[in-house]
């Protein structure tokens, strides 16, 4: 919507910005700061395991989800989401579930 807005005043010759820098700084106004742990969480919806080894997703997961507000089970709950079908079988089968991410690892390598 916001870019509509923009488009609209520019094609009727209302000019809201003088420059390119009064362009960013609007756009930064309106879009930045905030929405830093919005990205994050946004990017840790596209994580997946794919073929990659566990380890080699786990560090990206953590690399993802630094600035996010996921914390504790709910970030447990997300891995579990992005690991691989295989994986999330293993640890249904786990007498005890696992609680965080290091635990889930941990039970992958037992079997």
């Amino acid at each position: 919507m916001w870019k509509e807005n923009v488009l609209e005043d520019l094609e009727a010759g209302k000019l809201e910005y003088e420059s390119a820098g009064e362009f960013l700084a609007g756009l930064k106004r309106e879009f930045g700061g905030r929405d830093k742990e919005l990205v994050k969480m946004a990017e840790l919806k596209r994580v997946e395991q794919g073929g990659r080894t566990i380890e080699e997703f786990v560090q990206e997961f953590k690399i993802v989800t630094r600035r996010s507000r996921y914390e504790k089970r709910p970030l447990v709950e997300e891995f579990k989401r992005r690991i691989s079908r295989a994986i999330k079988k293993k640890l249904m089968k786990a007498e005890m579930p696992p609680t965080s991410i290091e635990q889930c690892v941990i039970e992958c390598f037992e079997y």
